[in-house]
């Protein structure tokens, strides 16, 4: 009989208390003889390892992000209203700068008017029958008791609140796309029990259902789809600015004409290559945001989709508006409690209860202060001078 081999030597775990000192030095310990290598920076720590169950499972330690901070930002919206400075977890050369340096173009023209325009989160089950006309009539029986649905649903949460149901037949298949609001959270859990017990009371009251599942990929959690751009998951938001034409020549040297122009050949570009919006990098922004505030960083795969828009003015200015269609962003709950995260909440006055609105707001404004910077860059010629300059190639 052979003895085990270290390799064979489950994770250390403790029963009773997963995140206290002993246990965790023992997964340190673990970690460096499976590896070979030793913990030094990842098991140093300010965070009280006891407050994050339910976030994290086999702590070890951290992993330390820089932040920078970029701003202050104007922003002319209907929950975030005011200048706020923007905390930015990267490791991208240039990316803070990029940023900070579009705030300061939109503040000399007077700042960013943000709007969230819509909200909501899914869950979307499928429910299958023996042939299309049985989820045809499903369907029609749904609408009818809509009142019902909604009560089995919001008696999971006092904060989900079902708002509609959308519903798409294919084959023998009755796709419903149950659509929340879910408070200062992101929802997504929160939307999955509730939807479980409507589902519940549905094939409870209706016959003639062969089978069904809770979640059919139509929600297209943590993906990106066009039924999000059209339909909103999460939070809809808007930014847009007039910028002067000599606040543009005197910081980006750029005139409003170029960067209208290239935004036209991008089109083009954007079309061809068959990506479903024509942003630059909001991504950019919006992960470092993420990063720094403690959401759901899998989430940008969603939200990284932008729809950005330009126009020259009669005065020759530049109309510049982003629409961030699928933002999904949390105040409260998940990661947003946690130490440097929290903080990062504080700084912009948006951690806690009825916050969402306001966070959401700024990070669309945030964005658009990259798309601007960028399309400067690009159109100027600056682009890889400055990452030469101050990024990676320094």
């Amino acid at each position: 009989m052979t003895e085990p081999s270290d390799k064979d030597v489950h994770i250390p775990r403790d029963a009773h208390d997963d995140y206290g000192p002993d246990i965790i030095k023992k997964r340190q310990a673990y970690f460096e003889s499976q590896t070979g290598g030793r913990i030094d920076h990842v098991g140093k720590y300010s965070i009280d390892p006891n407050e994050l169950k339910g976030n994290i499972e086999h702590f070890i330690g951290v992993a330390q992000v820089p932040i920078g901070i970029a701003g202050p930002l104007k922003i002319d919206g209907e929950y975030a209203n005011g200048e706020f400075v923007v905390p930015l977890a990267t490791t991208e050369g240039t990316l803070v700068a990029s940023y900070n340096r579009g705030m300061k173009l939109l503040n000399m023209s007077g700042g960013v008017k943000s709007t969230v325009v819509d909200d909501a989160m899914q869950r979307a089950p499928v429910f299958v029958f023996s042939d299309a006309r049985k989820a045809r009539d499903f369907v029609a029986w749904v609408k009818e008791n809509i009142g019902v649905i909604r009560e089995e649903a919001e008696a999971t949460s006092s904060v989900a609140k079902l708002t509609y149901i959308d519903h798409y037949l294919s084959n023998k298949f009755a796709f419903l796309r149950f659509n929340y609001r879910t408070g200062d959270a992101a929802g997504q859990n929160m939307v999955g029990r509730a939807t479980f017990a409507a589902c519940g009371w549905i094939l409870d009251h209706y016959e003639g259902i062969e089978n069904f599942y809770l979640e059919s990929n139509f929600a297209t959690d943590k993906k990106a789809s066009q039924i999000n751009i059209m339909r909103t998951r999460g939070k809809r938001v808007t930014a847009e600015a007039t910028i002067k034409r000599e606040h543009l020549l005197k910081v980006m040297r750029v005139d409003p004409k170029q960067i209208d122009y290239h935004g036209r050949v991008a089109g083009v570009g954007s079309f061809l290559s068959g990506v479903n919006n024509t942003g630059l990098h909001s991504p950019n922004g919006i992960t470092a945001m993420f990063i720094a505030t403690g959401q759901d960083v899998a989430n940008v795969s969603e939200s990284s989709a932008a729809i950005l828009y330009s126009e020259l003015t009669d005065e020759g200015d530049l109309y510049l508006s982003i629409t961030i269609p699928s933002l999904i962003v949390a105040t409260y709950g998940g990661g947003t409690g946690i130490g440097t995260q929290r903080e990062c909440l504080e700084l912009m006055d948006c951690y806690g209860r009825d916050r969402v609105l306001k966070f959401a707001e700024i990070v669309g404004a945030v964005a658009l202060a990259g798309e601007i910077s960028l399309a400067s860059a690009i159109s100027s010629s600056d682009w890889v001078s400055s990452h030469e300059q101050y990024g990676r190639n320094r």
